[in-house]
């Protein structure tokens, strides 16, 4: 097991910027997850680990070994990649061993391995199979067993999942995460799917632009998004976001409905955006004190619940999430009454959170 290390490493292409000095830290034995929107960088700060790219200017280093000029072989990490890069004329044996054939690892030796190996990733009726002949999924199998049995310091995984479908990468998120338990190893996950994200990390890296937005547990950064950007990119379906303006009575309306008191270090006029989840946001069918009047656009069905899409009578559209099935269809007026304790707060020209001293709370009606 190892820990990484990576300190203002940048990447530049010509004059074209893609990492802007990240700076993070990787735990013996943590599975942390890089998540952000394509062309954020993610993959490049990946294979800049492996050492497919080299750094334009920071360093890496691997369990206290600066490795900015190592091949990749030599920084013993091993890369999934999402295309699974297997080599269709071998068989599953023939390519989960072929690193240990290179290295001239005897075949009887190397046998016992890829044996071993086979049943870990679950794939020894399939060893004298061609990739031309399995699943994607034990496509992918393959892809891991090769990258397991060279018994790497780390595993780095490039979006492994993306060419599968819904079904197979549920199965292949549950089989990684158990395989990351029996191994213990250091594991780096990019991917721009929060659901992958969310329910393969220790911890969350949430990339933007080239630099790193956040990091924590997948539930901090979801219950307490660092910016703007994270609290829109982070969730399904998105936060709900309100631009307004401090009032001076030290409150935050929407639609004319004040809705939280704001800290005293906050100005009248000061121009704020305000976020809540649909989860943190009711439907009424009958108005209540404090509620905003609306009317239902559309619906989104998810099954157990379904997401309400409604725009107020004199403001932006609202997401609600409504649990069970049936109710508000529509053209139906509805209520919404948002809960203040459960709002965020962010600067809208820099996107950072804001932390008012004083706590959110329900603004006198």
């Amino acid at each position: 097991m190892s820990a990484i290390a990576i300190r203002q490493v940048r990447k530049s292409y010509g004059s074209n910027a893609v990492v802007h000095g990240v700076d993070l830290d990787i735990r013996s034995g943590e599975f942390v997850v890089i998540l952000g929107p394509s062309g954020c960088g993610k993959s490049t700060l990946l294979r800049m680990v492996a050492g497919l790219e080299a750094i334009s200017g920071g360093e890496i280093a691997i369990d206290g070994r600066v490795v900015n000029k190592l091949e990749p072989r030599e920084r013993g990490c091993a890369m999934v990649f999402q295309n699974y890069a297997l080599y269709p004329h071998m068989t599953v044996a023939e390519n989960i061993g072929y690193a240990l054939k290179v290295a001239g690892v005897a075949k009887p030796e190397r046998a016992r391995r890829i044996a071993a190996v086979a049943k870990i990733v679950d794939l020894e009726p399939y060893l004298d199979r061609k990739p031309a002949a399995l699943s994607g999924g034990q496509r992918q199998r393959v892809a891991m067993g090769r990258a397991i049995i060279r018994e790497p310091k780390v595993f780095l995984f490039d979006e492994p999942l993306s060419n599968l479908d819904a079904k197979l990468r549920v199965q292949m998120r549950a089989e990684i995460r158990r395989l990351h338990r029996r191994l213990g190893a250091t594991s780096i996950f990019v991917t721009h799917d929060q659901v992958e994200a969310m329910t393969l990390a220790d911890r969350l890296v949430v990339m933007n632009g080239g630099r790193v937005e956040q990091v924590g547990t997948p539930a901090d950064v979801y219950r307490r998004p660092a910016s703007r950007f994270v609290a829109g990119f982070v969730g399904s379906p998105a936060m709900n976001l309100f631009e307004g303006n401090a009032t001076p009575g030290g409150t935050f309306a929407v639609s004319t409905q004040e809705l939280v008191h704001l800290a005293e270090a906050v100005a009248p006029g000061t121009p704020l955006v305000l976020g809540i989840r649909p989860e943190d946001v009711r439907l009424l069918a009958q108005p209540e004190p404090g509620a905003l009047p609306a009317t239902v656009d559309f619906v989104e069905e998810l099954g157990a619940s379904r997401v309400v899409y409604a725009n107020l009578d004199s403001g932006p559209q609202v997401a609600a999430l409504a649990e069970g099935i049936g109710g508000f269809e529509p053209g139906e007026r509805a209520w919404l009454r948002l809960e203040p304790s459960r709002t965020h707060l962010f600067d809208p020209a820099t996107g950072a959170r804001i932390e008012p001293r004083l706590p959110l709370a329900v603004a006198a009606e």
